[in-house]
């Protein structure tokens, strides 16, 4: 070859790299794009950034929370959206009063909360080793310290530590409750909802919202804030038949139903009205917002 020829043959493929990182580029950029390059990326990459507009957001691209907001830019935003909606249509909405979260994952639905201004203060409870790190690092750098508390525990009926089992693949799911044979068991610290509240010196009157998502965990931190539940607090959760059995079930609904006469059901495709002591046992699991 001569230096004529290799040139030439430089030259091209100079040209077809531009060309392949072009068509690589607008097509990573699409949600199909996204999808596949954050299934196969490979174990080295522990956690990732995105710029989702007016926040950022650093997840584990082995976790399906994470995958998510890498294809999506959220991850189930509009559901706090319509919460809020639903709050200030019923006059539910306190602008001074002060949210608390008990299952705060990697903060995604922390930091939509916070940017919406709906609370003065929040109150974010997670038990994950694996998440906190990333809850602590998306409320830092999104600088939301100065309205939202971290603390690192479970939600539980009496003080103390106990059994806690990692979720290989989806960290929403990991629970006090063992649900797979490959799930990690570790040891984490659990307080009393009360005891939470207490130590941060906040007034229980203060509380506006319990939003709460921990994986069949509900009945027994429920029992650790009575007061919050005699005083009606609006109160969000996934409701979840599934995970507590049908006598379980039965028990829990008994036991909000004296707290609460009214809720709202949200199914995958509307909303219905109803009473508490109403709430279907045979649905596997939905969200449920009880009102007084």
């Amino acid at each position: 070859m001569t230096s004529r020829d290799w040139f030439r043959a430089k030259f091209w493929k100079k040209r077809l790299r531009r060309a392949r990182n072009a068509i690589a580029k607008r097509f990573f950029n699409t949600r199909t794009g996204r999808r596949l390059l954050i299934e196969n990326l490979g174990p080295r990459v522990v956690a990732m950034t995105v710029d989702a507009g007016d926040h950022l957001m650093t997840f584990s691209p082995s976790d399906y929370i994470g995958r998510k907001v890498f294809r999506k830019g959220h991850f189930e935003r509009e559901h706090v959206d319509r919460l809020i909606t639903v709050l200030r249509e019923r006059g539910l909405m306190h602008k001074h009063g002060c949210l608390l979260e008990i299952g705060g994952n990697i903060g995604t639905q922390t930091v939509y909360f916070a940017l919406s201004g709906a609370y003065a203060r929040i109150v974010s409870v997670e038990p994950d080793p694996r998440n906190f790190p990333l809850l602590q690092t998306n409320i830092r750098q999104n600088k939301l310290e100065g309205m939202v508390t971290l603390v690192h525990c479970a939600a539980g009926a009496t003080a103390g530590e106990i059994d806690f089992y990692m979720n290989a693949n989806n960290h929403g799911k990991s629970s006090a409750f063992r649900k797979s044979a490959t799930d990690r068991k570790t040891s984490v610290p659990v307080k009393p909802v009360m005891q939470i509240l207490d130590e941060l010196c906040i007034d229980p009157a203060d509380i506006g919202l319990v939003w709460m998502d921990i994986e069949g965990y509900e009945p027994i931190a429920c029992r650790s804030m009575t007061p919050l539940l005699s005083r009606r607090v609006p109160l969000y959760m996934e409701f979840t038949p599934l995970f507590y059995g049908p006598e379980q079930t039965r028990e829990f609904i008994k036991t909000l139903s004296a707290f609460y006469e009214n809720c709202l059901v949200f199914f995958e495709e509307d909303e219905q009205e109803m009473k508490v002591i109403d709430l279907p046992g045979s649905i596997e699991q939905y969200d449920v917002l009880f009102l007084a």
